[in-house]
């Protein structure tokens, strides 16, 4: 069973704190290697992720449990907040923070749709009987 909406809100605003703070204390290591910056690329998207769930939990708070996120206020802020939180570690962060981030954003959206749109039903066509002549 799913937590509550505060609860998320509650769980994934620590979440996100906690992973932006390990990004400041860990940013000489993450960006030492390559494999490094590519991992604090992936933090920067878990970081999307989770400000992604609070802002849309603090909204259906706020605006009722049928609100959803749009893209370009909610989504579009907390993907330049999250690449900027991996710009401050280094600058190949930013670049991988998006990918994994786009990446993120379709398996959420695909599984919100799973979730929350209503099937779509196709009406069944009755067969034409051919027109042909009977000899």
């Amino acid at each position: 069973m799913g937590l509550s909406t505060f609860s998320s809100f509650i769980v994934s605003t620590t979440l996100a704190l906690i992973i932006f703070s390990s990004m400041q204390i860990f940013k000489v290591q993450l960006g030492s290697s390559e494999w490094f910056t590519i991992g604090g690329g992936a933090l920067g998207s878990m970081l999307f992720c989770c400000l992604l769930t609070a802002v849309s939990n603090v909204e259906m708070i706020l605006f009722g449990d049928m609100f959803q996120a749009k893209l370009v206020p909610e989504v579009f802020g907390c993907l330049v907040t999250a690449c900027f939180a991996s710009g401050l570690v280094h600058r190949v962060c930013v670049t991988t923070c998006f990918i994994f981030s786009m990446i993120d954003l379709y398996y959420l959206n695909k599984l919100s749709a799973k979730k929350y749109q209503a099937p779509v039903t196709l009406a069944m066509k009755p067969k034409s009987k051919s027109k042909q002549k009977k000899h």
